[in-house]
């Protein structure tokens, strides 16, 4: 089968076309011949090894310390299931699932083999491929830290980076939680983070939000591109800031929280469990989530859609086709 590997960190280039073998899933898994695949940050960082710095050390041990330990990147994936191993009782060959695939990676390939009782769902209805893809890791972020805020009905919620990927998913699942949401943006996305459901948008080249005199019960940094001084400043005495971009916090965040009633949420991964993912699975198909796409890019340009990514101004989601589901 066809895989995309890299041995080395660095930029895009090193991403290579490779044949290996069909991988054949054990007991508790499934075989998924995968349709498409993402492009995240996530991947970007693997990649390049761009990390922030307090996990530096951290990073190089769990990715490699000279080399990728995996060398197939791909963090989400949509598929048709197309073996199953003898303990697997929740899915069934043909059927059309949704994967994060974090914990090792592996979704640039035509295959993949995934355990049963992992983050993996059955596809909404209706939904294609593409976007059934975009759904795991973006949409499973902004939930899981979402709920760790407690979000209750009538609190104003900021999020900063709305158009992005795990933006997108905060601004409508915050709203859906019944917050008043104000999404903070570039000026070309202003009228798509209303579409999907912010009360107010704010564009970031143009205005400081922190100069509207608001203050905000949670505000959600989705980017690592926002003003510690500015969130600080518009978040209120018992608010909830919340940093995905951080895995561990500063010294002045640190010492801020120290000193304070604010409650920090600094950014984690969700649990590898389906339960997230069947959430999202009924957000869509009741029509309350949508999932952004902003380009499509086949399999052998996957060095062009890094390029893409890396320069931070997606929309929403960049998709790789793999397969075809004619041919699963």
């Amino acid at each position: 089968m066809k895989t995309i590997v890299y041995t080395k960190y660095g930029p895009p280039s090193v991403l290579q076309l490779k044949e290996v073998e069909k991988p054949i899933p054990k007991d508790n898994e499934i075989l998924v011949k995968v349709i498409a695949t993402t492009v995240t940050v996530a991947d970007i960082r693997a990649r390049s090894f761009n990390v922030p710095r307090p996990v530096w050390l951290f990073a190089r041990i769990a990715l490699g310390i000279k080399n990728p330990k995996k060398e197939v990147l791909g963090m989400e994936l949509a598929g048709e299931v197309e073996s199953i191993g003898k303990d697997v009782k929740r899915f069934k060959v043909g059927d059309h699932v949704f994967a994060a695939t974090l914990k090792d990676f592996g979704a640039y390939a035509e295959y993949k083999c995934l355990p049963e009782d992992g983050p993996i769902s059955i596809m909404p209805k209706d939904l294609s491929f593409e976007k059934a893809a975009a759904i795991p890791i973006g949409g499973r972020t902004a939930l899981f830290h979402l709920r760790k805020a407690n979000i209750q009905v009538g609190q104003k919620v900021l999020v900063y980076g709305a158009s992005g990927s795990v933006g997108s998913y905060a601004v409508q699942i915050a709203k859906h939680f019944g917050a008043n949401v104000t999404a903070v943006c570039s000026t070309k996305n202003l009228e798509l983070v209303k579409f999907l459901g912010a009360n107010r948008a704010i564009d970031y080249t143009t205005m400081d939000f922190s100069a509207i005199g608001d203050k905000f019960d949670v505000i959600f940094e989705a980017v690592g591109k926002s003003s510690f001084s500015a969130c600080m400043k518009s978040l209120k005495k018992k608010g909830t800031y919340i940093n995905i971009a951080n895995p561990l916090p500063s010294f002045r965040m640190l010492w801020t929280k120290l000193f304070s009633r604010k409650k920090f949420i600094f950014g984690q991964n969700s649990p590898e469990t389906p339960e997230a993912l069947n959430y999202l699975k009924e957000l869509i198909e009741k029509g309350v989530l949508k999932v952004l796409i902003d380009r499509c890019y086949a399999f052998e340009d996957i060095i062009e859609a890094h390029k893409y990514v890396e320069k931070g101004h997606k929309k929403g989601n960049v998709i790789i086709n793999i397969g075809d589901i004619n041919n699963a």
